[in-house]
């Protein structure tokens, strides 16, 4: 369960609509060395049998809990990405993806998320891939990307903001470059 918490935590976590950014969220634009930039925040909101699920249990570890999961355990998902940690703030995109618990201690996962984002003029999705540490930051690395996020790469980081509860929350930080030849067109 934490797994696939986690990973939404990717942003697998990217989103949508972010309008002036503010509170923990910030946005920078930049053109550096013919590289355009973009890097803001947003978080994650799992919650366990509402917006994500076990489809196959696990083999052996850890029972389920707000962290772990056992064994070969996989999850899938469909978080909402906000502005602020709360549940109760600005949806401006969707995380949805799949975690396979691939550590005996319940607490990494190899995870695949699709990232939906409508943020400040840029719309469209971020794929990412990687491994995923349930209670520590992760980065993974943007493998694609469609739209306005056509050829974009970098990474995104998840970070726990919350491990309690029903409702897990992640930080999600997005790390995105555009080489030249597709910042012309944005």
């Amino acid at each position: 369960m934490a797994s696939f918490m986690h990973f939404y935590s990717f942003v697998t976590v990217f989103l949508f609509v972010l309008n002036p950014l503010k509170a923990t969220s910030h946005h920078h634009h930049h053109h550096h060395h013919g590289l355009k930039s973009l890097h803001f925040s947003l978080y994650q909101h799992e919650t366990f049998n509402k917006t994500g699920y076990i489809i196959v249990n696990g083999v052996t570890g850890p029972p389920v809990g707000p962290t772990t999961t056992p064994f070969g355990t996989l999850f899938v998902f469909q978080d909402p990405l906000t502005l602020k940690p709360n549940t109760t703030s600005k949806v401006v995109g969707t995380a949805e993806g799949t975690s396979i618990t691939s550590g005996l201690d319940g607490l990494q996962s190899i995870s695949i998320a699709k990232l939906t984002l409508d943020v400040k003029k840029h719309k469209g999705s971020i794929s990412i891939v990687g491994g995923t540490h349930n209670i520590k930051p992760s980065s993974h690395p943007v493998v694609g990307g469609t739209d306005d996020f056509l050829f974009v790469q970098g990474y995104v980081t998840s970070s726990p903001v919350n491990l309690a509860g029903i409702t897990v929350t992640y930080k999600i930080e997005f790390h995105l470059y555009w080489p030249p030849y597709a910042s012309s067109k944005l």
